[in-house]
C-alpha cells in the first residue's frame, strides 16, 4: 500500500476539528506512502484535553505546535505524558509547524477525508460559500472516535481508499458511486 516512487495523481486533504490527532495520524500514513496530501481542522480554535474535562487547553490555528509542546510540558508533564498528548504533539511537529484550518486554505483537492459528521458539514459549507471557479472536489465523512487507537486504525483504512483512488484516478466519479453504494452495506454488516 504505498505509491513511493511515483508521482500522486490526485491531491488528497484529511480533516477533523483541531488538526491534532486523527488528520495528523493521516497525514502521517500518507505522507510517509508519497501521496500529495494536507490536512486541516475546521473548527474556531484548537482544542486539546486539559487537566479536568471543564479546562481544555485552547489555541490559535497560528501557534506552533511546539509551542504547544512546551506549553503542556511545562503545565503537567506526567499528566500530557501518561494521556499520549506530548508525544502526539511530538509527532505533529515532525510533520509540519502548526495546525492549519481547511476554511483558511485556498488549495484545490480531489478528495477532502473528514473525521467526522460536524467537519463534513463545515467543509461542505465552507466550499459551497467559495466563489473562485469551479475545482471539482469529492467529500467523504469517516466517523472516526478522537482517540489515539481509533485514529490509527482509521489512518490505515484512508491509506487503502486513496490508494484505490490513486489507482482508479481516470474513473475516480465511478470509484466514489461505487463506494457510496456499498458503504450502507458494510455499515449493516458492522451494526450485525
Amino acid at each position: 500500500m504505498s505509491i513511493v516512487g511515483k508521482k500522486s495523481k490526485l491531491k488528497f486533504a484529511v480533516v477533523c476539528s483541531s488538526n491534532q490527532n486523527r488528520s495528523m495520524e493521516a497525514h502521517n500514513f500518507l505522507q510517509k506512502r508519497g501521496f500529495s496530501v494536507c490536512s486541516f481542522g475546521s473548527g474556531n480554535c484548537v482544542k486539546l484535553p486539559g487537566p479536568s474535562a471543564d479546562r481544555p487547553n485552547v489555541y490559535n490555528f497560528d501557534v506552533s505546535y511546539d509551542d504547544m509542546y512546551n506549553d503542556l510540558a511545562n503545565q503537567d508533564v506526567h499528566l500530557y505524558t501518561n494521556n499520549g498528548l506530548l508525544n502526539m504533539l511530538d509527532r505533529n511537529r515532525r510533520i509540519k509547524n502548526n495546525p492549519e484550518r481547511f476554511q483558511d486554505s485556498g488549495e484545490p483537492f480531489d478528495v477532502v477525508i473528514c473525521c467526522e459528521e460536524r467537519v463534513f458539514d463545515q467543509v461542505i459549507e465552507h466550499l459551497a460559500d467559495l466563489n473562485s471557479g469551479y475545482h471539482p472536489v469529492h467529500v467523504i465523512n469517516m466517523d472516526i472516535p478522537d482517540n489515539h487507537d481509533d485514529a490509527t486504525t482509521a489512518a490505515f483504512i484512508i491509506c487503502e481508499l486513496c490508494q484505490k483512488f490513486e489507482e482508479e484516478a481516470e474513473h475516480l466519479d465511478d470509484m466514489v458511486r461505487f463506494f457510496l453504494l456499498i458503504s450502507p452495506l458494510i455499515n449493516q454488516q458492522k451494526r450485525l
